[in-house]
């Protein structure tokens, strides 16, 4: 019986990143909220490195604050190193990554969701779902309290039941100190969603007193740290080093002594776990002619005195652990805090899901984060939000929202996940996205504050902003197409910097092309410096970053423009969602069965499902055409 004593609109489940971000959406949206929690201080918590973004990852971040999210804004609050990745390469794979102070992040996060209007916080767990006529009408919590709602949004990360490995030894729970959710999976199962089981794990942690810093390399922050929100000018926070080591043969032989005690090696952990970050043991036995690899120390915070071990996650016995650190530079003499440990998890395979995150099995049930498949506290917010705006609108009968794989790398994880078999994590990647010079991580708010504000989650003086730099942009770009130096004046403004002959006349425009010349260079001519559109541009390092990456990319950016063309015209060819497969004869047979899993709504996404062939897509164009 479901006896009533809460009702919502929405009501999410997890207090980790997807969860924060889906209940921070859906309550800015004027639904009134819940989100469950068995432990409302471990809000945010950092499970594994307290770092957000890095390749691709810090792409996502500025994609979820541009919509109106929260983990840029707790990352700028609590950063303590922050570092822009790859600029030696192009500005298509410039990422943003901080280290964070993990006891903070957790404390910030939490203050922040407390102080949400329209957002209550209940602890408890969950213990069933109400669906009636394939539709959610309320869930059951912790102590047999039952909250109708009319949206349930599940983001449960690593805990459906859950086991951790170190070694012979086994115990229940999704991270340190943590209980697993028991028999939530088998409730679903009854439902008819299919389930699988993958794994993820995390490296030791290390007491800083005992480490000899004098013994590593030391990796400085940026000098000039770029923020993660839009919101935010700069980073006011104390910037501290990291530092890096390597393993080494010595390292190597001692490992491989435990990887008869390893559950990963003997067949007990069953789940997958995520091919592009491996564990220290399988590293070493899937690269078994490489001499060492890295190992980054990451201190936990300011006042910490644990420092992370990136680098070297393992579920090998404890003592195999400890021996083999002590034969990194720098670690002789080092205290293990805490061994790491590998954890297997049930998920729900990612196809079951609807671009809105909705399930296509039950109406108002959506999935965000771990529990589809993926890894990653940025996969898992990226989702999260996505999952809290489309709730929020299906409650107030608003249409859904949708962003494609050409608007942003949010769409991209989220069509990926629902076309692609997923058989290990998820994790984004800039390779993934086919469009990635448009999708910089510096023209974010360019392509989605706008989309942010019409949900009204982004402030009006913070669109005004955005406004106010397109139009800068705007501006000195037509400035510099125009302005034109002499040869003299080139000679003279670009002494030590020119390559080849000096041309009798050039465009500022046309010197900026040059892959010698950078913006800041050109700031410094003395003709730049008469027009006040150009000057205003020294204190604006991101329209600064626009305008060149325009340029210098100027033909690239235009034939990707014809590209994103070509692929909405495909999107905009859409299926009847009550056109049955397996009705198509001309179809292959695994064409057939993919298409019918995966329900595709447009000739363009089914050209992206696995299993689909050229062939097959021609059949379905042939069949909408009739």
């Amino acid at each position: 019986m479901f006896h009533v004593k809460h009702q919502y609109d929405v009501v999410v489940v997890g207090g980790g990143h997807a969860g924060i971000e889906a209940a921070l959406a859906s309550a800015r949206m004027g639904c009134t909220t819940a989100l469950v929690t068995m432990d409302p201080e471990a809000m945010g918590r950092m499970s594994c490195n307290p770092a957000i973004g890095g390749t691709a990852k810090g792409h996502l971040v500025r994609e979820i604050d541009a919509l109106g999210g929260e983990m840029g804004k707790i990352a700028d609050a609590t950063g303590i190193h922050f570092r822009m990745l790859n600029t030696s390469k192009g500005p298509a794979v410039w990422s943003p990554r901080s280290q964070n102070d993990r006891e903070w992040y957790s404390r910030e996060a939490l203050r922040r969701v407390r102080t949400q209007p329209n957002l209550d916080i209940l602890k408890g767990t969950l213990l069933d779902v109400h669906v009636e006529n394939g539709s959610i009408k309320g869930v059951r919590i912790g102590n047999d309290s039952d909250v109708r709602c009319t949206a349930l949004i599940l983001c449960s990360g690593t805990f459906l039941n859950a086991l951790m490995y170190t070694g012979h030894q086994t115990s229940e729970g999704g991270r340190y100190a943590e209980p697993s959710s028991l028999g939530l999976t088998e409730k679903f199962a009854a439902l008819g969603f299919q389930t699988g089981r993958l794994k993820t794990g995390t490296p030791p942690r290390l007491d800083i007193h005992t480490i000899d810093f004098g013994d590593t390399e030391v990796q400085p922050p940026d000098e000039n740290p770029v923020p993660f929100s839009f919101q935010n000018q700069t980073i006011g926070n104390r910037q501290i080093p990291m530092y890096l080591t390597h393993t080494n043969r010595q390292t190597h032989d001692i490992l491989r002594t435990g990887f008869e005690d390893s559950p990963m090696f003997t067949g007990r952990i069953k789940g997958v776990g995520p091919r592009y970050c491996p564990s220290i043991e399988d590293k070493i036995n899937r690269f078994a002619d490489r001499e060492r690899h890295q190992i980054f120390l990451e201190p936990e915070g300011y006042e910490s005195e644990l420092v992370y071990m990136n680098g070297f996650s393992s579920s090998l016995p404890a003592e195999i652990q400890e021996k083999a650190l002590h034969t990194i530079p720098g670690l002789k003499r080092a205290r293990m805090v805490r061994p790491g440990y590998a954890v297997e998890y049930d998920y729900f395979p990612s196809h079951q899901v609807q671009h809105t995150l909705e399930t296509k099995l039950v109406r108002g049930l959506y999935f965000a984060g771990q529990i589809i498949g993926t890894s990653g506290y940025e996969e898992a917010a990226g989702q999260g939000i996505i999952a809290g705006i489309n709730a929020a609108l299906a409650v107030t009968r608003r249409d859904p929202f949708v962003v494609d794989r050409s608007e942003a790398y949010v769409g991209v994880m989220i069509d990926d996940l629902i076309n692609r078999s997923i058989d290990e994590p998820y994790r984004i990647f800039t390779s993934r996205a086919e469009y990635r010079l448009a999708l910089r991580q510096d023209n974010a708010d360019n392509r989605l504050m706008r989309k942010g504000a019409a949900l009204g989650l982004i402030p009006d003086s913070t669109l005004r902003r955005l406004d106010e730099k397109e139009s800068r942009v705007k501006a000195a770009g037509a400035l510099l197409e125009s302005l034109r130096l002499s040869g003299r004046e080139v000679r003279e403004a670009f002494n030590g910097k020119w390559m080849g002959a000096v041309p009798e006349s050039e465009t500022l425009a046309g010197i900026l092309r040059r892959p010698e010349v950078s913006m800041a260079d050109i700031l410094q001519v003395p003709r730049a410096r008469e027009h006040e559109a150009l000057q205003v541009l020294h204190t604006d390092r991101e329209a600064c970053v626009q305008i060149e990456t325009q340029i210098k990319y100027e033909g690239y950016l235009r034939r990707q423009e014809e590209q994103i063309r070509r692929f909405k015209k495909n999107e905009s060819m859409r299926i009847p969602p009550e056109l049955d497969y397996n009705q198509i004869r001309s179809l292959s047979n695994e064409g057939r069965e993919k298409l019918m899993r995966v329900k595709p709504v447009s000739i363009g996404q089914a050209m992206r499902v696995g299993g689909v062939t050229p062939a097959d897509v021609s059949v379905l164009m042939i069949m909408l055409a009739r």
